[in-house]
């Protein structure tokens, strides 16, 4: 077990800190709220007071975030980052806030978000968007109607034709994240669904079914990082951050070399060398599953299995916990648990919580009934635009 992070000849840090606001269906507060229930939160699991932090993360809301989330919380932080890379910005984020901390620039920081997304659409105070814009390189696809999710249904086709993966294989992703879904009380889908539900269901961009594509739910999360001399001082053994890696690569299709590789198979060999450790090592995975076959290829990217084998890499519920493979998204994952837009932070709620033992939904063990030592959370950002990925461990 290693036990050094990532930042050599600096302080180590761990996450001291992780909860959930409110999640799922969240018609009464707004963004900000939601910002400071999970915030509270985390710090009253940390054990910290509020004065201890001197560093804010945060992306998605204000004119000037983070400037105006930390009005909003009442702090006034010494190290801020507004790092924007879609659903991998948290996992980037981490990375900052871990080298900022081994570097001694903070001491305490606080990574925070909160979403109404799918409260503002039913409220009618926004209405979805097709593109993300139409300036700069984006002009030369947004005209064309080339939406988020065809960007996500053409890579997975593409991977299809390639490797022969199949849309079974692709539904098995969702079936399986339900299943995990199933154990989680705060999940917000929990019935059981088919492969053959999934298939079934109305097309939203082929190859993608409605089951294979993320819930649109409110919620927020937060997570606490510090350096190893306040570790004593906090309520609940530390979970160390041990490698990050950060990797972007395109942002028009046209740019992407290889619609079957990801950048987390820059970011995921990153964090594994900076940790120490290899992709065999690890005992659970929290993996940023906006589509289902966001899943699929980012396990052969962060080396689970070889290119090409994802597809039979997901069959037989070996992504379930307690189905004898490699438990991926085990609180239900974007696809069933919870999506509020920029979902990254929540995967590395879910790993601290897992490592910790007290996982909301079903506990991941190992055979000898101990818990798992390590484990993993990659984000991806835009479609394939970029990844975040952290290592993290106990003891």
């Amino acid at each position: 077990m290693p036990t050094t992070s990532r930042n050599r000849g600096g302080r180590r840090v761990a996450v001291v800190g992780a909860a959930l606001s409110d999640s799922g269906r969240v018609d009464e507060a707004t963004p900000y709220a939601l910002h400071a229930q999970a915030a509270r939160r985390a710090l009253a699991d940390s054990g910290l007071d509020r004065s201890a932090i001197d560093g804010l993360a945060s992306a998605g809301l204000g004119t000037l975030a983070p400037v105006e989330v930390a009005e909003y919380l009442g702090l006034r932080p010494r190290w801020v980052d507004s790092t924007a890379v879609g659903g991998a910005t948290w996992e980037v984020m981490a990375a900052h806030a871990a080298d900022a901390i081994a570097a001694g620039h903070a001491d305490v920081v606080l990574l925070v978000y909160g979403s109404t997304a799918r409260a503002d659409i039913k409220a009618r105070r926004r209405t979805s968007n097709l593109s993300f814009g139409a300036r700069g390189p984006l002009q030369f696809e947004a005209p064309y109607g080339h939406t988020l999710v065809a960007k996500y249904a053409m890579a997975a086709r593409r991977h299809m034709h390639e490797y022969g993966t199949t849309l079974e294989q692709l539904a098995e992703v969702a079936v399986q994240a339900r299943a995990n879904a199933a154990h989680n009380p705060e999940a917000m889908f929990r019935e059981p669904i088919t492969v053959d539900e999934v298939l079934a269901g109305p097309m939203i961009a082929d190859p993608f079914t409605k089951l294979h594509c993320c819930i649109r739910s409110d919620g927020g999360c937060a997570v606490l990082l510090a350096a190893e001399d306040r570790v004593p001082d906090t309520a609940k053994a530390p979970v160390w951050i041990l490698g990050t890696g950060e990797h972007v690569s395109h942002t028009t299709m046209s740019e992407w070399e290889d619609f079957t590789v990801s950048p987390a198979a820059v970011s995921g060999r990153l964090a594994f060398e900076r940790a120490g450790v290899r992709p065999e090592d690890i005992e659970l995975a929290q993996i940023y599953d906006a589509f289902t076959y966001m899943t699929l290829v980012k396990l052969e990217d962060l080396g689970f299995c070889a290119k090409g084998e994802g597809g039979a890499f997901v069959e037989k519920g070996r992504l379930t916990v307690g189905g004898g493979g490699l438990p991926v998204n085990t609180d239900g994952g974007g696809l069933s648990a919870c999506h509020p837009g920029m979902r990254g932070l929540f995967l590395l709620v879910e790993a601290v919580r897992q490592l910790r033992g007290e996982a909301t939904g079903a506990q991941v063990r190992r055979p000898d009934g101990s818990l798992p030592e390590l484990a993993v959370a990659s984000g991806t950002g835009g479609w394939f635009c970029s990844s975040g990925t952290v290592v993290l461990g106990r003891g």
